[in-house]
């Protein structure tokens, strides 16, 4: 297993000036990036050198846009998932949720690759242990699989499909699962606990079954072995990192998102990347990205 991961050292590719940037993934059909801005109610696309940039105003905070098998983009809004169309700009309604819960929003989101879409809701003031992680099956089967967190964050599968990852962002942990086909998941663990300085946000895991984990807070990003040690780590001029996704042709180009959220005005001022859309070369490529199957 490669013990040093990054060849090139992260670069500014678009300087987005997002306050929240988050949820990047490639679609290789479109050899585009997309990404949202949550706080800035936007979506993003460029292509893998930056250019090509395209941007569409979302209805409310977006936590997620994911890829559809038939066409389009599934998006995670507060109480509700949209379809979104970037060649018309239409929306269309998918699924309710969490009415009793006005506070929360949907975060952090994933397809499987039996093309289920993972997810987590979390309370939108970040105090109260309002959020849960969401499994959305083909046939539209919506299931809780985990609850009692205030942010979620990160889900996540091994190489094999047997492990799941699941983040909970306050409690500085990623959390490990056994996880079968059907997507039922058991023997929740303690898969690491991160170090200072940040807090785990989203995470991805590469062909060699290692876990990257951006750090909010923390300016860098940690890739863990299966067995949960920091086998390496990227550092980057700005402190809040917020997720990574792999891409390119040979998926091993691999792009981070960043945010200005939480920072003061001479933060900001000292770090004039934050916000940013960074990309970086390294030598073990990334799983490819899945389409969420169902036909709602």
């Amino acid at each position: 297993m490669n013990a040093v991961m990054a060849t090139t050292q992260p670069g500014c590719i678009w300087e987005l000036g997002a306050k929240l940037g988050e949820g990047p993934f490639w679609h290789a059909a479109e050899a585009a990036l997309y990404l949202v801005d949550i706080k800035g109610q936007r979506l993003h696309r460029c292509a893998e050198d930056g250019s090509a940039q395209q941007s569409w105003v979302m209805p409310a905070e977006t936590g997620f846009a994911l890829p559809m098998a038939d066409g389009g983009l599934v998006c995670g809004l507060p109480g509700k998932l949209l379809r979104f169309s970037p060649e018309t700009g239409e929306f269309a309604p998918l699924l309710e949720l969490e009415a009793d819960i006005p506070g929360n929003r949907l975060n952090d989101g994933y397809v499987d690759s039996h093309g289920a879409l993972w997810f987590g809701s979390m309370d939108n003031g970040e105090s109260a242990p309002t959020g849960a992680l969401y499994r959305l099956s083909a046939d539209g089967a919506l299931q809780k699989k985990d609850d009692g967190i205030i942010i979620t964050n990160g889900p996540c599968h091994s190489p094999d499909g047997r492990t799941f990852y699941h983040t909970d962002t306050l409690a500085k942990v990623v959390y490990a699962y056994d996880a079968a086909p059907d997507g039922s998941l058991s023997n929740k663990r303690e898969f690491v606990r991160t170090a200072a300085p940040g807090h785990p946000d989203g995470s991805v895991v590469d062909a060699e079954g290692c876990v990257w984990v951006a750090m909010f807070g923390g300016a860098r990003v940690d890739r863990y072995s299966p067995q949960g040690e920091v086998i390496d780590t990227v550092a980057f001029p700005c402190p809040n990192i917020t997720k990574v996704a792999f891409g390119g042709a040979d998926l091993r180009t691999v792009f981070a998102t960043t945010a200005w959220k939480g920072m003061t005005d001479a933060a900001r001022a000292a770090h004039p990347l934050a916000g940013g859309v960074f990309s970086f070369r390294v030598e073990t490529p990334g799983q490819q990205q899945h389409q969420y199957k169902g036909n709602l």
